[in-house]
């Protein structure tokens, strides 16, 4: 999920990244979004894409795991979620899967960027990741951690209440199994209240009936089909 992901984001994220840094390179002048992909090129517009699969793998794989079991531990007992708990889950997911790829966007965002006259140049994932390591030390590679979290934890936590949601509002039954996540809540029944002696009804009386004919020799009535209904049947 994170590889494929990467064919569609890494374009926007390159254009996002000079967009964002254009007046600082520019010296104030107006940069747009068209003018930066024909300046690019379509194999300019995947520049990173290494160092953005180095992150967006791993976040996957970290992030879903997460968001299952977390969803499955604050289910309740008929494994119901509220829509609560799964912003909760989808929010709790996103903090290790962002934190710990940090590294990673660190390593994307250098390569993307347009580099300023005397700054230092990157030639891949591991130039920038020895150049980094030599010139700023490995705290360099954690930048903005918190702020990354801030960002992907509350974001993936609406996505997935969104697309749970959905799930339950749009789900069609072809024969297969029912999602996880995608139950509706069900109507609880307080037993304390049902009476006993309508336990069974129908299912509990039959035998009964067969009991007396059998001990006591009765002979009770059977009701069959109607004439016209056998002759129709027949």
């Amino acid at each position: 999920a994170g590889g494929s992901q990467v064919i569609f984001t890494n374009p926007l994220e390159i254009v996002k990244i000079r967009l964002q840094v254009a007046g600082e390179i520019a010296g104030g002048a107006k940069v747009r979004a068209l003018s930066v992909v024909r300046e690019l090129g379509l194999f300019g517009l995947y520049k990173g894409a290494r160092a953005c699969l180095l992150r967006d793998v791993p976040f996957s794989a970290i992030y879903f795991p997460m968001y299952a079991h977390t969803k499955a531990a604050f289910a309740d007992e008929e494994g119901y979620n509220h829509p609560l708990t799964l912003l909760a889950a989808g929010a709790i997911a996103g903090i290790p899967a962002a934190s710990l790829v940090t590294p990673a966007d660190v390593i994307k965002t250098r390569l993307q960027v347009v580099a300023r006259s005397g700054q230092t140049t990157y030639s891949g994932v591991m130039d920038a990741a020895r150049k980094i390591m030599a010139e700023e030390g490995p705290r360099a590679f954690w930048k903005g951690t918190v702020a990354r979290v801030f960002r992907s934890s509350p974001q993936f936590g609406v996505t997935l209440v969104t697309y749970e949601l959905l799930q339950r509002m749009l789900y069609v039954d072809f024969g297969g199994s029912r999602p996880a996540g995608s139950d509706v809540a069900k109507a609880k029944v307080d037993v304390a209240r049902v009476n006993p002696d309508h336990i069974g009804g129908y299912q509990a009386a039959l035998p009964m009936l067969n009991g007396i004919e059998t001990k006591f020799g009765l002979s009770l009535p059977r009701f069959g089909a109607p004439a016209a209904v056998k002759r129709q049947t027949s």
